[in-house]
């Protein structure tokens, strides 16, 4: 599974500075969305979608060619690795599809470009959907696209390891530690906690900072260098400090590391239950569960992800493009998506089908979307995930203090600005 954020960034951001230069909020108002015409749906609607999704996603459009007699849906799929490179090409070359599944991070560069069309608000309830999903589709005020799947993160934690050491998962940071202590001398995880200290090492550092009670943006401003985030920093490092995580875990060596019982929790998304059942064996589905985000002082919010279905202004066929994202924003259509491809539903409504509420982990990730966050819809969000990372492995390593740490992200925050 993948967080939908850091593929190709480069090639889009060129883009969105060369069509609009970076800089500040401009203050533009929130651009009107047209309303879909019923009586224009037919036709072909040509769709691009990424991943094991995009794969997926032509057959089960057959459905929506069986209630729309007419309509043929024409799905192209393509890889992570290219989407945004190819999508970059198509809107610099005018020969965009009228669909486009995109990751739930990229609305605010392409957004930028001026190629995506404004949800039609007589067609789509932004009010169906999780808040923290529909945040990765508001720009500004305008919403481009809809929310499709999503991604929270969780705590997983070895169940054997922690009834050997006589302790319950954690509900709170100071909880938090004491539980690792316990597995680390009782239960058998000699090395503790699994935190990530690398790649997407931002994506477990921004909920401690909202769980601080701190923000990353205000005012129209990147806002790393605050007392709360400094205590989020603190607590991220405070588990490499006092050895309750390791930071030399060798590339590929996790989750391995968690089945063999080196560590005994990390914190991850949904995917990971099904490569545990899968990697870890027969039985070991026993030997592991998931629990919320132990809370901080202010929260226990956690990071959504996942991905975003768009329909580009120069569209052929918009009405249809737009009604086929209605439909697969239908609670019902959603569940059974699920079923398709394990991709969890961004619409809340689809959580009480049957598909999705008779399994008790997963319970624990629709509960946990009801207060998760996203990273804001900016084109500059990706480079300044890359100095997050840069400067969160300096941290974990001891190289530099949670002081240090915001004060760098934040000046680099500065210079780069939010591309609005």
């Amino acid at each position: 599974m993948n967080t939908t954020t850091r593929r190709g960034a480069a090639g889009l951001l060129a883009l969105a500075v060369l069509v609009t230069g970076c800089g500040r909020s401009t203050g533009k108002a929130p651009e009107e969305a047209k309303d879909v015409q019923a009586s224009k749906v037919g036709g072909e609607v040509t769709v691009w979608a990424i991943g094991e999704e995009g794969k997926a996603l032509g057959a089960f459009a057959k459905d929506f060619e069986s209630v729309n007699p007419g309509v043929t849906v024409n799905v192209t799929p393509m890889g992570w690795d290219i989407a945004h490179d190819k999508i970059t090409s198509a809107i610099a070359g005018s020969a965009t599809p009228d669909v486009s599944m995109i990751g739930s991070t990229w609305s605010g560069e392409l957004s930028k470009t001026g190629a995506l069309d404004p949800t039609p608000g007589n067609l789509i309830d932004k009010g169906k959907f999780f808040p923290g999903a529909w945040q990765t589709v508001d720009v500004n005020g305008t919403a481009y696209g809809v929310p499709w799947y999503v991604e929270t993160r969780v705590m997983y934690y070895r169940t054997d390891q922690a009834a050997k050491a006589g302790v319950k998962p954690p509900a709170t940071w100071e909880e938090w530690k004491s539980f690792t202590k316990a597995l680390q001398d009782k239960g058998g995880a000699k090395k503790g906690f699994n935190q990530g200290y690398t790649e997407g090492s931002w994506q477990e550092v921004l909920p401690l900072i909202w769980q601080a009670g701190g923000e990353i943006v205000k005012d129209g401003d990147y806002t790393f260098d605050t007392p709360e985030a400094v205590a989020g920093l603190k607590q991220y490092a405070s588990l490499f400090r006092e050895k309750l995580a390791p930071n030399d875990t060798p590339k590929g060596g996790f989750p391995q590391n968690f089945i063999k019982g080196e560590v005994g929790g990390f914190v991850s998304g949904p995917w990971m239950v099904g490569v545990l059942n899968n990697d870890g064996g027969d039985g070991f589905k026993d030997k592991f569960d998931v629990v919320p985000y132990p809370k901080g002082p202010v929260s226990g919010t956690s990071f959504v992800g996942g991905s975003d279905m768009v329909v580009f202004k120069q569209a052929k066929n918009r009405d249809t493009a737009w009604k086929f994202i209605q439909w697969l924003s239908d609670p019902k259509v959603q569940a059974k998506w699920y079923t398709t491809v394990k991709a969890l539903p961004a619409v809340q409504e689809a959580w009480n089908e049957p598909e999705l509420s008779a399994d008790p982990q997963l319970k624990v990730f629709g509960e946990q979307l009801k207060d998760a966050k996203t990273p804001p819809p900016f084109p500059t969000w990706e480079q300044i995930a890359k100095v997050m990372e840069t400067e969160l492995e300096k941290l974990a390593l001891g190289k530099s203090t949670p002081e240090e740490t915001a004060k760098v992200i934040q000046a680099q925050a500065d210079t780069i600005g939010t591309g609005l």
